[in-house]
């Protein structure tokens, strides 16, 4: 198969679809008829993989259509009136969104911090150009032997410092999968090196034994009634697992998902069914259940994952989860973007918080800062990292220093820990009961006394964990003090402290 059947094999068909993608594959394809890759291929090769991406992730035929022309206003020597007459409004607005990425410049700002900007104005345009960037940052990862050695650590470390992320925050899980261990080899070459053969060493060692345990459970659950289940098992990322060794101070004996079992079935219902018939069959690692479903990670990530014995002297992750969480868990929020052919485009209603991330002065389509209150209010499921990301943007005037904290900060691994009422926050690994406070609000903070931990007093600088109730005690004549800040690990605690102090100070 080839030509624009390959890509619309990929895709739901429907007649005007099919259309649309063979008129935008030869339309591309004659506008760059003449130019080369790095690698010496056709051009066209990438703009039909980044096309092919797409597809395979669900979208629509109007952005796999702009994902073969996105490169033609710049590189294609096609104008804008030419695509809008061919296309229409709404392909030309992604093309020219994806366009204005290339072109935009923010002075005093590093290649870093730049790429952050760059990504949240293509969130503010349309979560769809986007989408577009995503697909067409992977296919260069997946050519990046082909680019210039000194490029391919700078490219390869942006992505696995700025793109994968976000795909991560986003949910985009398959997607921030194969950038991270796509990039890892260029930035951290011997540690890839180390990784890959311990990943060698086990797969070879326990996917036999992992096939015969898949069998054993499957008749299990079958025997209770529940015969409707797909079972499959995964590798973990290398660069996922190298994270985990260095938390594991890299001893690979302590990591017990290096390969997991997935169970997917019916309901939801169903979960609960399913882990309550393999715990009454194998007997569970105590500590190691964790219930996403009750409580989803903050990019809105959902499955139970339990560790248990297999009997044959081996522990083994198993993952249970719905068809539509495991949807979920590998496309994130592309399996939320439905636009229909001929209906105008711009960001799910959701979505346009972003915008609010930008300065004012950079975007003609940023909304204007003093809608934010209202936005936050109207938009109810935005996540909460998203939210305190909103406040601390509208407090910072210095870029630079908010980009720095973004990373440090937002793209962290998280935790989730409860307010005496049962109310969620969640906050960075290792953050403190004086982060905790001033999540909850900034009165709170600065009229902190003392706290508990699942009803003990402790320290103000003690380290939470997830599932750990937490108890902020406060009295009037209380007041932040410097040491706080070394005890503190959000950039918004930060902030309050410092205003605090300083407002103490001109009294």
């Amino acid at each position: 198969m080839s030509g624009p059947e390959e890509i619309i094999s990929l895709m739901t068909e429907q007649r005007e679809d099919k259309v649309l993608i063979e008129k935008a594959y030869k339309f591309s394809e004659l506008a760059h008829s003449d130019q080369k890759r790095l690698s010496g291929d056709d051009y066209f090769i990438h703009l039909v993989e980044t096309a092919k991406i797409l597809a395979e992730f669900g979208m629509g035929a109007v952005v796999v259509a702009a994902g073969l022309l996105h490169d033609s206003l710049e590189d294609g020597k096609v104008t804008a009136n030419e695509l809008k007459k061919e296309f229409g409004a709404e392909i030309l607005f992604l093309v020219e969104g994806v366009t204005k990425l290339g072109k935009l410049r923010y002075r005093g700002a590093d290649r870093h911090n730049e790429s952050l900007r760059k990504l949240f104005v293509a969130m503010s345009q349309d979560i769809r150009v986007l989408m577009i960037k995503f697909a067409d940052r992977l296919h260069n990862m997946r050519t990046l032997s082909h680019v210039d050695k000194d490029k391919q650590k700078r490219i390869a470390g942006e992505t696995l410092e700025i793109f994968a992320p976000i795909a991560y925050r986003l949910g985009i899980r398959k997607l921030s999968r194969e950038l991270e261990d796509l990039s890892f080899p260029y930035v951290y070459p011997k540690e890839y090196e180390r990784v890959k053969a311990v990943t060698k060493e086990k797969h070879e060692k326990n996917v036999k034994n992992l096939e015969d345990f898949l069998k054993s459970i499957k008749k299990a659950l079958a025997k209770e009634g529940l015969i409707n289940v797909r079972t499959e098992y995964r590798v973990k990322g290398l660069y996922s697992l190298y994270k985990k060794l260095q938390n594991k101070e890299h001893n690979e004996e302590n990591i017990y998902d290096i390969m997991a079992l997935r169970i997917i079935v019916p309901e939801l219902t169903d979960c609960y069914r399913a882990l309550g018939i393999i715990h009454g069959n194998w007997q569970p690692l105590p500590g190691r259940i964790k219930d996403y479903i009750a409580l989803p990670k903050p990019n809105g990530y959902q499955s139970i994952h339990t560790t248990v014995f297999t009997g044959n002297g081996s522990l083994v992750e198993i993952q249970i989860r719905t068809a539509d969480m495991h949807e979920h868990a590998e496309y994130g929020i592309a399996s939320h973007i439905s636009y229909k052919e001929g209906k105008r485009g711009g960001s799910p209603e959701n979505l346009n918080w972003i915008s609010t991330l930008l300065p004012k002065h950079n975007f003609k389509e940023v909304i204007d800062q003093e809608s934010v209150p209202a936005l936050i209010s109207k938009f109810q499921d935005i996540p909460h990292w998203i939210k305190d990301l909103v406040k601390y943007r509208q407090s910072t005037d210095n870029h630079e220093i908010f980009n720095e904290d973004l990373k440090n900060d937002f793209f962290q691994h998280r935790i989730f820990v409860f307010t005496p009422l049962g109310d969620v926050v969640d906050l960075p690994k290792d953050s403190t009961p004086i982060d905790f406070a001033y999540s909850i609000h900034s009165d709170i903070g600065d009229h902190m006394w003392g706290a508990k931990i699942n009803g003990k007093l402790v320290s103000l600088d003690t380290k939470l964990q997830s599932g750990d109730i937490v108890e902020i005690i406060t009295k009037s004549s209380a007041k932040p003090t410097s040491k706080w800040l070394n005890s503190i690990k959000t950039t918004l605690a930060r902030r309050q402290i410092r205003g605090a102090i300083l407002k103490e100070k001109l009294k």
